[in-house]
């Protein structure tokens, strides 16, 4: 009669102590009711007010007629508020219609199946229940004695009451464990994705057949409201204790850098989706750490092993006395191949025989990585009751529908009953699908170009190095510079390459979310997908096309003595006599270690305080710093919580996985830095989510999305070159 699973509780039936302690400052004027969704708007609208009062006005009378209620807070200054509260029969009513799974009473045999599904989840925890001896028993107490240091402040943050649950009815309220308070059976988070669910499918139109005045995504993007979002649950820098302040002592603030997520309580607040971001990156940083200890251990291996190598010792050996051909036409001389010695050693620490070894292991390191994760989130899915999880129908993106506000032809959709706006296939979307994808076409041409401009460069600096005379600088130092001419000459370039590339990957941004628009992709999920192939192959071909050129390409074509193959009267560029994987391992060094560099310690730490600093300094002179007294009005001043919020910080970490795994060979101190850079990245991310963003609102989903799919392709590439 009754289905169910055994889970762990859901953000909707968590019972956390912390969210029964009500702020006065979150509640109604009444001081019972909590503030569950607020909705800013601007005063300054000038001739658009009328139409944005009456648009409002339409809103809030069908909220109001849904059973929520509003307060309004209307201020002499720029911007107004418009607190909700969903009572109780209205979140029962939804949690019926959307089968949310809730805790029910407990019974005796359903905790002896909790317990058989937690010897399943855990079996080595299962085996110390029942069993206080044995091998088992040793390891148990070994792993847990080993995470001991690195375990967060389980007393602020208690473990989460596991519970069996089941989709909630009505019908059978009677099964269900209701608290004494029932409007405490559903947190806040669950509090306001209900609200939101509410918020996206009222219309703000007279008329309800018209799918262009339907949702909150639409009014804000029409700037009908300025803002629509959920309250933080409290100040993350106040006195009092509260789940803002709780996440950010024992999880977003630095000093738990080398400390475990709580990433339950992750959810409880922020929901799936972010919550599955934060452990899918703590997963990869763990998978890190044994990839860390290999590369560092070949390291160390080849630089105990160079002193040895017969390959070095002949070419550094200056009694074989090998002259060599000129390394450019027209000036440059002959030269000895003994002059390569340093540059020989340094290409031993990277081209050895254990490093063969290293490109094996990373590439099976990155199948079994991606195998674990696919089981680590299978067990997430199992938790949190995720198993049987469907995204809901999506509506139309309010861009869509604002493109589309003249659409001569309009369909009704069969799924949602809406009339929507229909574009026929071969007269509208294929001619856009056919230009955009030309252009990304175009655009992958143009960054080989520049690339090519960049060789181009690198061979007139390295001849410009060749031929230096003693009237330029000193004669030691023109001697310097003439035997290290090859190596600086990789240095210098590879710099000028991560300089090329941070700027064109700055406008392959702005292109491909222009190149997406202009696709006219009806839902979210489709402009996700789209955009994640665009900004891929853009970033990939502008980070790897370098690397491949000298991995496989470069050296190949130059001809020989007395024959050599050119181009526009130039010869082609040569490999150094050391061979190429030491221009490979600067190449791939620079560019992974700078964008890194760049991009966590420059463009997500420094610049956000950089400009949190100038917004402050300018709203001193406004009126707009006098609002900061309330919280919805202190969480209007933060940045909005975008749907692209954690696009960017998943590309980053794929194109990081494609470092490690595709060229790792010629780098094998890559995880070290992968590592550093990761537990540095996952507090960036935390602070930023819990001090400087408003809340986002709890999304449901099951999985990574496509990103499995990107890191599985990846996976595939990096056997190949391999």
């Amino acid at each position: 009669m009754f289905t169910g699973q055994v889970m762990g509780s859901l953000p909707n039936c968590d019972h956390n102590k912390h969210d029964e302690v009500e702020d006065d400052d979150r509640l109604f004027r009444d001081g019972r009711r909590r503030i569950d969704f607020i909705l800013a708007w601007s005063n300054e609208l000038g001739k658009k007010r009328q139409q944005t009062f009456k648009s409002r006005a339409v809103f809030e009378t069908n909220l109001i007629e849904e059973g929520l209620q509003l307060e309004y807070t209307v201020t002499k200054n720029r911007i107004s508020y418009v607190k909700i509260h969903a009572p109780y029969k209205v979140l029962k009513r939804y949690a019926d219609i959307l089968k949310l799974r809730l805790p029910i009473k407990a019974v005796n045999h359903l905790c002896l199946i909790r317990h058989a599904a937690d010897s399943y989840l855990i079996p080595l925890d299962w085996y110390l229940i029942q069993n206080k001896k044995g091998p088992k028993d040793m390891l148990v107490k070994l792993k847990h004695k080993l995470l001991k240091p690195f375990q967060y402040n389980k007393k602020k943050l208690p473990s989460i009451t596991r519970s069996y649950t089941c989709p909630y009815s009505s019908n059978k309220e009677y099964l269900f464990d209701i608290p004494e308070k029932p409007e405490h059976l559903f947190n806040s988070a669950t509090r306001s994705w209900i609200v939101d669910y509410i918020l996206r499918r009222k219309y703000f139109a007279d008329t309800t057949e018209n799918s262009f005045a339907c949702g909150i995504n639409k009014m804000v993007s029409d700037k009908i409201y300025t803002a629509a979002y959920p309250l933080h649950e409290g100040d993350w820098q106040g006195p009092d204790e509260n789940p803002r302040k709780i996440l950010f002592d024992c999880w977003a603030s630095w000093r738990n850098c080398f400390k475990l997520q709580p990433i339950d309580h992750i959810r409880v607040y922020f929901g799936e989706t972010i919550a599955l971001y934060f452990a899918w990156l703590g997963f990869y940083t763990s998978m890190l750490i044994p990839a860390t200890v290999v590369g560092f251990a070949v390291f160390v291996f080849s630089l105990y092993s160079m002193a040895t190598d017969s390959t070095s010792k002949e070419l550094c050996n200056p009694a074989y006395n090998i002259t060599m051909c000129p390394l450019c036409d027209g000036r440059c001389g002959y030269w000895k191949l003994s002059s390569a010695c340093l540059r020989a050693n340094i290409s031993r620490i990277f081209d050895n025989g254990s490093t063969v070894f290293f490109a094996v292991f990373m590439s099976l390191w990155g199948t079994f990585f991606l195998e674990f994760w696919k089981r680590e989130q299978a067990t997430i899915q199992y938790k949190w009751d995720l198993t049987s999880f469907v995204e809901e129908e999506q509506p139309p993106r309010p861009e869509y529908l604002s493109r589309l506000e003249n659409c001569d032809t309009m369909r009704v959709n069969p799924v949602t009953g809406m009339t929507e706006p229909y574009l026929p296939f071969w007269r509208m979307r294929f001619p856009r699908y056919f230009t955009s994808y030309s252009i990304m076409l175009l655009m992958t041409v143009f960054a080989l170009s520049v690339f090519v401009a960049v060789i181009a460069y690198k061979v007139v600096l390295f001849t410009t190095l060749s031929l230096l005379t003693d009237s330029v600088t000193s004669v030691s130092s023109v001697q310097l510079f003439k035997d290290n001419a090859s190596l600086l000459t990789t240095v210098m370039t590879a710099v000028v390459n991560l300089i090329v590339i941070l700027i064109l990957n700055f406008f392959y941004g702005y292109l491909a979310f222009w190149l997406t628009d202009w696709e006219y992709l009806r839902t979210q999920s489709e402009y996700d997908n789209s955009i994640t192939l665009k900004l891929f192959v853009f970033q990939f071909i502008n980070c790897f096309s370098s690397i491949y050129y000298i991995a496989f390409f470069k050296g190949q074509f130059i001809g020989r003595p007395g024959r050599y193959r050119t181009i526009f009267g130039n010869r082609l560029e040569e490999c150094d006599p050391a061979g190429c994987l030491i221009e490979l391992c600067i190449q791939l060094a620079i560019i992974m270690v700078g964008r890194q560099l760049i991009q966590n310690n420059l463009q997500e730490t420094v610049l956000p305080k950089m400009i949190k600093f100038i917004k402050m300094k300018m709203r001193r002179q406004t009126q707009e710093q006098k609002l900061a007294a309330e919280p919805w009005e202190k969480d209007y001043l933060l940045e909005p919580a975008r749907e692209m919020s954690l696009f960017y910080e998943y590309l980053e970490m794929v194109m990081q996985f494609g470092f490690l795994t595709i060229f790792c060979a010629a780098f094998p101190l890559g995880p070290v830095f992968a590592l550093m850079n990761n537990i540095v990245e996952i507090r960036v991310d935390a602070n930023k989510f819990v001090t400087q963003l408003q809340r986002p609102v709890a999304v449901k989903s099951a999985s990574i999305g496509v990103w499995y799919s990107v890191l599985y392709a990846i996976s595939r590439i990096a056997i190949i070159t391999n």
